[in-house]
């Protein structure tokens, strides 16, 4: 006999102007639609408003809909020496061991001269993709023609940009037809200093799309057909690879000896763990996540965009055709050499950057850094928590120093008081941590 349970869903139907519900119309809604049967709720929902600070108004105007605020730790990994200058770290991460990872790994480099950073490059892209059925050469001629009235199209735009030394730094008309039929694009290079210029690339875009389109429609050498070019999309391209930076680290070999371990075993065992993930793409996947561990705790603490910084770099870790590691690692004439080049495309004016309160903090920690000095910071950081994180794989394993952070997590999984964490705190400095050993103490404890 098969026993089948059913599962009995509520019969729902869409709802029309919830964004012109009250926030608290909002919970209600959703309390009797979707969240009937749990009673706290409206409770967890309304404990993370801020309604006398007046961050809350602030929060509500960021995204659509807002229901609540989701916190996350905002914390802090000192003892960064970069460049010969030492820096407090503030990152915005729940993951247990990433920012004590990181402070590990900035202590232990501090002794060794610390982290070199530099930047290698600052130019961001944007593309006008578009359609042409006509002959190619025609287009080409009509492009190289228009190209200058195509800047002075933007120059309003591009004004306050270019006293600043950024601006258009480049336009190229690109054939894709071999990709895909009648695809051609204006692929575009923008320097934008201290703003990430997200806003600044797309409005140019659309005034190049705009005055290509118009152009087309009363140049000479195109028949009928020919002036019909159209525009599919204007848009920046989070793929930077010319927005680079390098962050690095070197010692002689000797000076790596750490828990009874010899510099040279210890420096051979960690570069052949990096070749490992430069060979295996799902090791790789692994290796860069934890990376951007670090990168991504930085970036989202100064209010940057951490998901178009996640998605340039994993592109450029598959820039030669292949997924790899991001960070590599050398041992000659006795030096040890580790380091990571990647795309960085970061702001520290404008954008969230001059509204979260905590993000204006987190700039004023890093010593109100500029766009090119925050790269270098945020690099070294995704260097720091990768080192810490191949550190610990090739001595003790990644789930000892792991477990004992992530034991808070676990303790109030159980809702341990205060004083079963303290009790059991103190005895796993000892002992392993396993969810099954937490429970199991727990349990004699309160037998």
């Amino acid at each position: 006999m098969y026993l089948c349970a059913l599962k009995f869903h509520i019969m729902i139907t869409p709802i029309s102007g919830f964004s012109k519900l009250s926030k608290e119309e909002k919970i209600d809604w959703l309390s009797q639609t979707y969240l009937a049967h749990n009673t706290n709720a409206r409770k967890i929902l309304t404990q993370y408003w801020n309604p006398d600070s007046g961050l809350q108004q602030l929060h509500e105007e960021f995204t659509e809909n807002t229901l609540s605020n989701y916190y996350l730790p905002f914390g802090l990994a000192p003892n960064f020496l970069i460049n010969d200058r030492l820096y407090a770290v503030p990152m915005a991460i729940e993951e247990s061991s990433v920012i004590a990872a990181a402070s590990k790994a900035a202590k232990f480099w501090s002794d060794r001269g610390g982290f070199k950073a530099e930047v290698l490059g600052t130019e961001k892209i944007g593309q006008v993709h578009f359609m042409y059925s006509g002959d190619g050469k025609k287009l080409e001629h009509f492009f190289n023609s228009i190209k200058s009235t195509l800047l002075e199209a933007v120059a309003p735009l591009t004004k306050n940009m270019e006293k600043r030394g950024g601006g258009v730094m480049n336009m190229e008309l690109r054939d894709k037809t071999k990709l895909l039929d009648n695809y051609y694009q204006l692929h575009c290079t923008f320097e934008t200093k201290d703003s990430m210029g997200a806003n600044f690339i797309n409005s140019c875009l659309e005034r190049f799309a705009e005055t290509f389109r118009e152009a087309a429609k009363s140049h000479e050498a195109f028949n009928a057909t020919e002036k019909e070019i159209e525009i599919v999309m204007s848009i920046l391209s989070n793929y930077v690879p010319g927005c680079i930076v390098k962050a690095e680290v070197s010692c002689p070999v000797t000076a790596l000896a750490d828990q009874g371990m010899s510099g040279e075993d210890f420096a051979a065992k960690f570069v052949r763990a990096l070749k490992i993930a430069e060979v295996e793409p799902y090791r790789a996947v692994t290796h860069n996540k934890g990376i951007m561990n670090g990168i991504d705790a930085v970036v989202l603490a100064t209010g940057n965009d951490f998901r178009a910084v996640e998605a340039g770099i994993h592109a450029y870790a598959s820039k030669d055709g292949k997924y790899s590691s991001l960070t590599h690692a050398e041992v000659h004439d006795g030096q040890f050499r580790f380091w990571m080049e990647i795309p960085l495309a970061l702001g520290t004016v404008g954008g969230l950057t001059a509204l979260h309160p905590l993000s204006k903090i987190a700039l004023e920690i890093l010593q109100k850094p500029s766009a090119e000095e925050l790269m270098k910071i945020v690099a070294v950081a995704g260097l720091a928590q990768n080192f810490a994180a191949v550190k610990s794989l090739i001595t003790t394993g990644i789930q000892q120093g792991h477990m004992k952070m992530h034991l808070m997590n676990i303790l109030n999984q159980f809702q341990a008081t205060t004083q079963e964490k303290e009790v059991l705190t103190s005895y796993f400095k000892n002992h392993n941590v396993s969810h099954s050993a937490v429970e199991q103490q727990l349990e004699k404890l309160r037998s």
